[in-house]
């Protein structure tokens, strides 16, 4: 599968607003490099990015942020 049809959904819950003090989104806990460079990533290290998140969220207990809702188009 080419990067440019990647089905590997994006971490980002809409919640986008930086942490001054880790450096991470409040939504996902992607720092700044992490999301510019995910349009660019390849799955595996889109997937990587996933687990490395996971693994973030479990070290800080924070709760999973839900996804913010599509806009109407």
């Amino acid at each position: 599968m080419s990067d440019t049809c990647s089905v590997i959904p994006s971490p980002c819950v809409g919640l986008c607003r930086m942490d001054e003090a880790n450096r991470w989104c409040e939504g996902c806990l992607r720092s700044r490099d992490e999301i510019a460079g995910w349009g660019t990533m390849a799955d595996l290290e889109k997937l990587t990015l996933r687990t490395q998140l996971t693994q973030r969220r479990q070290t800080l207990r924070a709760p999973t942020p839900p996804r913010a809702p599509a806009p109407d188009t």
